[in-house]
């Protein structure tokens, strides 16, 4: 007779970060892979479902889904922001979980803490297109936003761009600034840090990588800030002028048509008729699986937008989940140890 036992294996952050899951490379290495899956048509990509709570603050949860068919597992992440827990609650905006099931029979292997997957898929997002895009010689980075993603987004860049030797960040405080250089400069001693006490000017401005990380739906960087070469990573929703995007040279984005849908400065612009499809130079997959260059000369403005793909996140979650159990780490737990009616002791559990 055969086992109903389901069984599962349960993973906290703690239990990724000791099986050494905090890989960029790693990251980026999946990443890649995965866009090239699924440009050959092996992935299974439906709609987000996202339920705001509250449009002003837009505080939400998002449902993602993806199957990875080589891999033949199914994932979803179940990811909450609210952007203003930061201020009120002193606690962080985003909290995510991931649920992995094989595509067999259908059953759950692994139901995982998410923030640490999902945080390092923007950076390994914004550190491939900056291994496409950036110029090899770039050696400063400006931040407009000093939270985890902005922190994650620079260590993915230094992985790509070895030669970066000065960061400044901007953010809305010059405490948060502060940390966010106690927190990164041990990690990277050979960088300069410079907190600009809230100027996004002085942390943009002649950059030769620019990021914005932030939950602000307003244009803050500005359009002179960004020098001919530059490479600007755009991570949040609004966060910059219009101009910005027009004086460009090439627009590439993790995937065009996602990001119609979305809620970004090119959603506003292609919604307002400012930017049309003939705009986008390029999705992300087609630089990596070479099928169009990415720069082409040292004088190049480039913007890269991305607004999260579920099936990367599936695919860094599943890689993360495999290295820990190759190391015999995490939980086993049981959904079921049997089916409902094999219960010897059922007749005595039912309510009728």
């Amino acid at each position: 007779m055969a086992s109903h036992q389901v069984s599962f294996t349960y993973l906290s952050q703690e239990d990724l970060l000791e099986a050494g899951c905090f890989d960029l490379r790693m990251a980026m290495e999946v990443a890649e892979k995965t866009m090239i899956a699924f440009e050959e048509h092996r992935v299974l990509f439906p709609e987000k479902i996202v339920q705001i709570f509250d449009p002003v603050a837009q505080d939400r949860i998002n449902c993602l889904p993806a199957t990875l068919l080589d891999e033949k597992i199914c994932g979803v992440k179940w990811v909450s922001v609210f952007p203003r827990n930061p201020k009120m609650y002193d606690v962080q905006n985003l909290s995510a979980m991931f649920i992995l099931s094989e595509i067999e029979k259908g059953f759950p292997v692994a139901v995982m803490e998410g923030t640490l997957a999902s945080n390092m898929r923007v950076a390994a997002m914004g550190g491939i297109a900056a291994k496409h895009l950036a110029r090899k010689d770039s050696q400063s980075i400006g931040f407009i936003g000093a939270g985890e993603q902005a922190k994650m987004h620079l260590l993915a860049m230094k992985v790509v761009r070895p030669g970066l030797k000065e960061c400044r960040v901007a953010a809305k405080t010059a405490a948060e600034e502060q940390q966010f250089i106690k927190e990164l400069s041990p990690l990277l001693p050979d960088m300069k840090f410079t907190g600009t006490n809230t100027v996004a000017r002085d942390a943009m401005q002649n950059a030769d990588i620019l990021v914005t990380a932030t939950s602000a739906q307003a244009p803050l960087l500005k359009a002179e800030w960004m020098k001919p070469g530059a490479f600007y990573s755009h991570i949040g929703g609004w966060e910059d002028e219009y101009q910005v995007a027009l004086q460009c040279e090439k627009i590439v984005c993790d995937d065009w048509d996602t990001v119609t849908h979305r809620t970004q400065t090119l959603s506003r612009m292609y919604k307002e008729g400012l930017l049309s499809h003939g705009d986008i130079y390029a999705d992300l997959h087609e630089l990596v699986s070479g099928h169009k260059p990415g720069r082409e000369s040292e004088s190049e403005r480039i913007y890269f937008n991305a607004v999260g793909l579920a099936y990367v996140d599936v695919a860094i979650a599943l890689a993360m989940y495999k290295r820990a159990d190759s190391s015999h780490i995490g939980q086993r737990l049981d959904l079921q140890k049997t089916m409902v009616f094999e219960h010897q002791d059922i007749i005595s559990r039912i309510r009728l």
